[in-house]
């Protein structure tokens, strides 16, 4: 049952990496997906079914699991049940620069809309992954409590998406390198090297390294250091520490986000889900905050391919003027 105060339904999916507990408190619906592992097809329940712990014990003991996209059947479902309720609807999607299923969940919608006139079904690509989407599924839920429309929900995801800040450290590179992220002597090179990347994502939600260190402490330490430069934009001081297993490195990077806050927060600690988790495996350690927007730290590429699609906008908007012109 919807609460009496709420205009709109809300969907979320499993890739959020948020706690089962903490979802199942909210009013929502959940899209899962799926993985594969040797013993064939699991879902992504946020950890009820296999835990986490036991997941990346699977991986540390050679288990090399695979993602598929979300099963037509799981959207369908989902989709048929909120519209049943006939209450306006929203679903904040994994990014779809890191998956197929935004696409076909797109098409679903659109079939769904085309069958029932009307229907207010709304898919939002949030452009972020893993715990970074979990943020802003939080904050969507608390927004949505305020009473907005689903529409209003829409509006406020696709602006709010650039202020969620994330940046992840890896123990290595080898993940990286099997999902094709990086070359095989890019891998090796960094393994000799004792070099661990520090990751975040871009405008679209594509992976994308933000810098590198020299082993592990001084990585995780330089995630404390981003948060640190970046926390006064941190406007809702809402901060999730999350792991891939990696408890007592995750406890202590808390405890030090904690000690350098300069307002109080509410802080999470989290584990990456198994969908995630098998494309990073075991030891990630992740920071997740509301922070600056995203849009003004553009790298040079993005910047330069901004520019030239503004170039080609204002010549296209002054051949349009000139023709119209011709007319009068």
């Amino acid at each position: 049952m919807l609460e009496k105060n709420r205009k709109c339904q809300l969907i979320i999916d499993s890739c959020c990496d948020l706690p089962a507990e903490l979802v199942s408190s909210y009013d929502v619906e959940l899209i899962r997906f799926t993985y594969m592992m040797s013993d064939g097809e699991h879902i992504d329940d946020l950890g009820m079914t296999l835990s986490h712990h036991d997941f990346y014990e699977l991986m540390r003991k050679g288990e090399r699991p695979t993602t598929t996209q979300v099963p037509v059947s799981e959207i369908t479902a989902c989709f048929e049940r909120v519209v049943a309720r006939g209450v306006p609807a929203v679903y904040l999607s994994f990014a779809a620069a890191l998956s197929g299923s935004y696409d076909t969940t797109v098409m679903i919608r659109d079939e769904m809309v085309r069958n029932n006139p009307g229907l207010e079904l709304y898919v939002v690509d949030t452009k972020l992954p893993s715990a970074a989407e979990g943020l802003l599924v939080m904050e969507a839920v608390r927004q949505m409590g305020r009473g907005l429309t689903a529409k209003e929900l829409v509006a406020w995801a696709e602006e709010a998406r650039y202020y969620v800040n994330g940046f992840f450290t890896m123990p290595d590179l080898e993940s990286l390198r099997r999902g094709g992220r990086i070359p095989d002597m890019a891998a090796v090179v960094g393994s000799k090297l004792d070099i661990k990347p520090i990751i975040t994502y871009d405008l679209e939600g594509n992976l994308t390294f933000h810098s590198v260190a020299r082993g592990r402490k001084k990585a995780i330490k330089q995630l404390l250091q981003i948060y640190q430069e970046r926390q006064e934009d941190n406007i809702l001081n809402t901060v999730l520490v999350c792991s891939a297993d990696a408890i007592k490195e995750q406890q202590t990077l808390a405890e030090q986000v904690l000690k350098v806050s300069t307002n109080q927060i509410m802080l999470w600690q989290t584990q990456i889900g198994t969908v995630i988790g098998s494309h990073v495996g075991p030891g990630m350690i992740a920071i997740v905050f509301w922070g600056p927007d995203r849009r003004g730290r553009l790298s040079l590429s993005d910047r330069i391919a901004n520019r030239i699609a503004d170039a080609k906008a204002s010549s296209e908007s002054n051949r349009i003027s000139n023709q119209n012109g011709s007319h009068i």
